[in-house]
């Protein structure tokens, strides 16, 4: 069974820093794109980073503006989003998701697992 578990959300002040984590069960993470979405309150959920299985990442949003890394560990089989420079517009539910195929997408519909989500507030 395709699972995806995020973890590492929190409160951090502006400015700080949070990696989060995406943690695949069931297939070999590897082998697909794992991509990171957000959701804010009252707002539409929107890409934010995408690494394919040739370890190239899209950063689908421009807020990241260089302040978010993707990065993988194939021995743990998950995917790290590692975000610098918080700020409070970056306060969401973040989830990550798995699609077939070997390329990136920004389109939600795309992506057929999804995981839980994991809440970051930035917030002083």
């Amino acid at each position: 069974q395709v699972q995806l578990v995020e973890s590492g959300g929190g409160l951090v002040q502006p400015g700080g820093s949070l990696r989060l984590s995406c943690a695949a069960s069931g297939f070999t993470l590897e082998r697909y794109p794992i991509a990171w979405f957000r959701q804010a309150p009252g707002k539409e959920r929107e890409g934010v980073s995408c690494i394919n299985s040739n370890d190239v990442s899209i950063y689908l949003g421009p807020f990241v503006k260089g302040r978010f890394t993707n990065s993988r560990d194939n021995a743990k089989n998950t995917v790290y989003l590692q975000m610098n420079n918080l700020k409070p517009e970056d306060t969401a539910v973040y989830y990550c998701a798995t699609k077939p195929g070997y390329y990136c997408s920004d389109s939600t519909e795309d992506y057929d697992h999804w995981g839980q989500g994991t809440q970051v507030t930035v917030s002083s």
